[in-house]
């Protein structure tokens, strides 16, 4: 059996109505820096991504399937910590085309993997499998072409929810990340809160275990702090976890000085 404690600071009489689970402004303060660099990860993508997600977007133009497969496999193994986040991924890269399947025997895991061992290629067999049946993995993201952009990040989400093995979080990123890379129009308008780490942050942050009031908490403090919604699903699962724990994404981004003070005082620590 393993117990794992949760690192909180001390009660300091912090109190806020936006943030009820929280009594210690220094908890306040990790959750707004938090909140600063998933910010800045989003605009990164945005503006100059990272390179597994840049050739994402690069492949996007010339062959769609295969830089939906790419962002699949980056959101599934997830990036490693370091300069080489993207390596692994990289290597076990294969075309959409040909149907080989990547080989992921003894391949390193980023911090946020969907991956099991256990579970060997079930994922990506069903995957495959579902894109079919869909008529390519385009079909059946994009789903009908008059959808607002918020129904197809919903719909398409519920649809790769089907998948066995493939996590909450590895869905969100993934159309999260496509939509801000322009590869797909879709934006998310709930968090979609599962049972993960992303839920345990809510839940601590928010003092509450109903995923429909949470999802209400969160909407209202992202308005109130002007952070885009996206950007609650990283920052809350790396305030739930330990510092050495945190998950970068491959990303190089810096949590913007001003914004933490920003969100840190519309918050009252």
């Amino acid at each position: 059996m393993t117990v794992r404690r949760e690192v909180r600071a001390a009660d300091d009489g912090y109190r806020n109505e936006l943030v009820p689970g929280l009594k210690s402004s220094a908890d306040v303060r990790r959750l707004a820096e938090e909140l600063a660099f998933s910010s800045a990860r989003l605009a990164e993508l945005e503006t100059d991504p990272p390179l597994g997600y840049a050739a994402v977007a690069q492949a996007a133009g010339d062959d769609l399937e295969q830089a939906l497969w790419l962002a699949f496999l980056i959101a599934y193994l997830g990036p490693l910590e370091g300069d080489a986040a993207f390596a692994v991924i990289d290597q076990a890269t294969t075309s959409w085309a040909s149907g080989e399947l990547p080989d992921l025997t003894d391949a390193r895991l980023g911090p946020r993997t969907s991956h099991d061992p256990s579970r060997g290629d079930r994922t990506l067999v069903a995957y495959r499998a579902w894109a079919e049946r869909s008529g390519g993995q385009a079909a059946g993201l994009v789903g009908e072409e008059g959808w607002p952009a918020e129904r197809r990040f919903a719909r398409a989400f519920e649809r790769l929810g089907t998948l066995p093995g493939f996590s909450r979080g590895a869905r969100f990123d993934l159309l999260a990340t496509l939509g801000r890379l322009g590869v797909l129009d879709v934006r998310a308008e709930s968090l979609h809160y599962g049972e993960d780490q992303t839920a345990i942050g809510g839940k601590r942050v928010f003092g509450i275990a109903d995923l429909f009031l949470l999802e209400r908490r969160t909407l209202d403090l992202a308005e109130a702090v002007a952070v885009p919604l996206e950007a609650f699903d990283l920052a809350l699962h790396n305030w739930s976890r330990p510092p050495q724990g945190r998950a970068t994404m491959g990303s190089a981004a810096v949590a913007d000085p001003d914004t933490i003070e920003l969100i840190a005082s519309e918050l009252g620590a």
